[in-house]
């Protein structure tokens, strides 16, 4: 099999990696950047300290800090019309991966035209648009180095997945120093949402030798410090194993495709609004549970590397392991059940059949170690609001 690798041509990884952001963009030849952040962005300062470091290097920037989280097509057309009336010529997404996601996705649309509904799977978006440089405030989405961008239709009430060369940033500064100030839900949801990356692009039928080995360090890097950098702010080394072990595990997924986890949580992120990566850690052990079967030896070998069991450990002690480890997980991060959320069971179930077919839809799930059958996805919701 051939595997087709694609990265951003530019990464500045490291502490104080934000520092180069002028350099980045000189490189690009990109003169009138437009920055996309979150709302958290501006109110810690992070947005004034870019346009900062850009106006002492002669640029000026302006900036769209009204990115919503799990996006919407409805909630980047403002931005969309601002940078085609002022001409930027480059935007640089600064945030978690609802900010990078969005600046993707008007970077297309500014670009090219059209909706999203134009661009979502199984369309390839091979498009080249003005160039995307993303640097990443958490530690999770993996978003600075994929080729993807996930963004809900607002009158389907479906995620559209988008997929293409055309959608990886020209170039991600990966500064961990960025993480210092989040918040721990916003820390444990993003770093479950790596680890998950991580375990689902190694598992995944479109694995490949080049996502394997991203694969492998991502959980190597993960799995020891996710709590540590959640619950001690000063904890700087698990943070930075964080930073890069996120960003490793967006190279590895981008390059093999997740699986049914992302594939059923778009529709609880949709229709009741959980954030991406809760939705995954929601999922994460149940799911993985019911896939074990499809991949054996590539689950064993997830245990193995997160230093769960010895090397020499049999698969049945190695998938123990697993998903006691995932379980463990969610209670030392507080991670919510669906009730706990707040989601009601009667509508809950109302969605099964609908969140099913959205969940098929993605493509998502045909990936997995273990294909389910629509009524296994139904019955798997059944089993996991409870």
């Amino acid at each position: 099999m051939i595997a087709d690798i694609q990265l951003p041509a530019s990464i500045k990884i490291g502490g104080g990696a934000l520092s180069e952001l002028a350099n980045v963009l000189a490189t690009l030849g990109a003169t009138r950047p437009f920055l996309i952040a979150d709302p958290i962005m501006k109110q810690l300062g992070t947005v004034a300290r870019v346009i900062s470091l850009l106006h002492d290097e002669g640029m000026v920037a302006e900036a769209f800090c009204d990115v919503m989280p799990e996006p919407d097509d409805l909630s980047i057309d403002g931005a969309v019309a601002q940078i085609k009336a002022i001409g930027a010529d480059s935007i640089i997404a600064l945030g978690g991966g609802s900010a990078i996601d969005s600046a993707k996705a008007i970077a297309l649309l500014v670009s090219h035209g059209g909706t999203m509904r134009d661009y979502k799977v199984p369309v390839v978006v091979n498009q080249q648009s003005i160039p995307v440089i993303a640097v990443p405030t958490t530690a999770g989405t993996g978003s600075e180095c994929t080729r993807v961008t996930v963004i809900s239709d607002s009158e389907s009430h479906e995620k559209m997945l988008c997929m293409g060369p055309g959608l990886m940033p020209k170039a991600a500064i990966i500064d961990y120093e960025l993480t210092l100030t989040v918040p721990f839900r916003v820390a444990a949801d993003t770093g479950i949402d790596a680890l998950t990356h991580a375990i689902e692009a190694w598992v995944s039928k479109k694995a490949n030798p080049f996502s394997d080995q991203q694969a492998i360090a991502a959980m190597r890097l993960i799995a020891p410090n996710l709590i540590s950098a959640c619950k001690d702010e000063n904890n700087k080394k698990a943070k930075e194993s964080m930073m890069l072990g996120a960003t490793l595990a967006g190279m590895a997924f981008s390059n093999a495709s997740v699986a049914l986890v992302h594939g059923m949580s778009r529709p609880l992120g949709v229709h009741f609004h959980v954030p991406h990566g809760m939705s995954n850690a929601m999922l994460l052990p149940a799911i993985t549970a019911y896939s074990l079967s499809g991949a054996e030896q590539r689950y064993a070998e997830c245990a193995k590397v997160m230093g769960l069991v010895s090397t020499d450990a049999d698969s049945a002690e190695c998938h123990s392991a697993l998903i006691t480890f995932l379980n463990m997980l969610n209670k030392e991060l507080h991670v919510p059940t669906m009730s706990q959320f707040g989601i009601t069971k009667s509508k809950y179930e109302a969605l099964l059949e609908l969140m099913a077919d959205q969940a098929l839809a993605s493509g998502s799930p045909s990936n997995n170690p273990r294909i389910p059958e629509k009524q296994e996805l139904v019955d798997l919701y059944k089993q996991l609001y409870s």
